[in-house]
């Protein structure tokens, strides 16, 4: 996201509680991590620091990663009983009550399975995520935008990844919630986690967070976050399942192809892998997080790809972290 001058930010507190301990037994970093823009890396196996390099303890623009964050504080609105996932959206955000997100409810968008028009191309300057982009540069607000958009298809009809989707289940968020969405982060998630450092937010010129991808923060916090979602709160396990309807409708959408037998549910993806399903957490310019719960493995890569998307540096990666995960501590080093 382009912004003239320093963009505006808020601070997601991780609190006064006591930071989840990461015990290090440094081992050698990875060849092929090193030669796709890699920032910083970290390996965890069994709740100890295996491997890892580069810029560990300073903040990072975490991209999408972020609608994960988000994902978990829906999750969490839903099992307190504050957000209702077959309620209406409009039943929350009255204002998009005319909008193409009518009729759309919270699981609908929670899952990017609404039929909103809303093109996610990064490549195209005239697509919708880059209208957004501009949108925002231009000094308006996040909102204003989502009220335009408009439907193109019947809601639960398919899967497709988009970014307004996210921005929506934020604005529910804070109306369910009672809070701004950098508040809600720091009580139902940073704090709880044990975070080392605060987080940023970044927002838009009216103080609304930009739910989609403006989150930045350290690798080592965001290997809690991992750590958070292997330790598999009821609300996280949840995401695990996923329905018949959602897995054909995956198959169907463009991103099956970089993840066969995958889905996507709660504002996370879910791979096949050689050890079992793994939970990711994905942003622009190669930023990830992987999650193997067989293999009781949590791997971060925070990276600077010259291109937004880069489907080879993915699999790269992807690849080495299967590689690495079913392995005992002592092979890895």
């Amino acid at each position: 996201m382009l912004w003239p001058g320093t963009p505006p930010t808020q601070r997601v507190s991780r609190g006064d509680g006591a930071v989840r301990a990461l015990p290090f037994r440094p081992a050698d970093g990875l060849p092929v991590l090193a030669d796709t823009y890699t920032d910083a890396f970290v390996i965890v196996h069994d709740g100890a620091v295996v491997a890892s390099g580069g810029v560990l303890d300073q903040p990072q623009a975490l991209f999408s990663i972020t609608k994960s964050v988000v994902g978990c504080v829906a999750a969490i609105l839903v099992e307190r009983g504050q957000l209702e996932l077959d309620a209406p959206v409009s039943s929350y955000v009255a204002e998009l009550r005319d909008s193409g997100y009518a009729g759309a409810t919270v699981r609908h968008v929670l899952d990017m399975r609404s039929g909103v028009r809303f093109v996610e191309d990064y490549s195209d300057p005239s697509s919708d995520v880059r209208r957004l982009d501009r949108w925002l540069a231009d000094k308006h607000h996040l909102y204003d935008f989502l009220t335009g958009l408009e439907a193109e298809a019947p809601h639960g009809s398919r899967f497709l990844y988009r970014s307004s989707e996210t921005d929506v289940l934020g604005w529910m968020c804070e109306r369910a919630g009672g809070a701004p969405m950098a508040e809600l982060v720091s009580a139902l998630v940073w704090a709880p986690m044990g975070a080392e450092h605060d987080a940023e937010f970044l927002t838009d010129v009216q103080g609304t967070a930009i739910h989609d991808g403006g989150l930045a923060a350290t690798a080592l916090d965001l290997v809690r976050f991992g750590l958070l979602l292997l330790d598999a709160p009821t609300w996280s396990r949840r995401a695990w399942a996923v329905d018949a309807a959602a897995r054909t409708d995956f198959l169907a959408s463009p991103a099956a192809a970089s993840f066969p037998g995958g889905w996507y549910r709660n504002q996370f993806w879910f791979r096949a892998g050689p050890s079992g399903n793994v939970l990711l957490c994905l942003g622009i310019h190669g930023q990830l997080l992987y999650v193997g719960r067989r293999t009781r493995t949590v791997c971060v890569k925070l990276s600077s790809w010259p291109d937004a998307q880069h489907p080879a540096y993915l699999q790269d990666t992807l690849r080495a972290f299967d590689a690495i995960a079913p392995r005992p501590r002592s092979s890895i080093i």
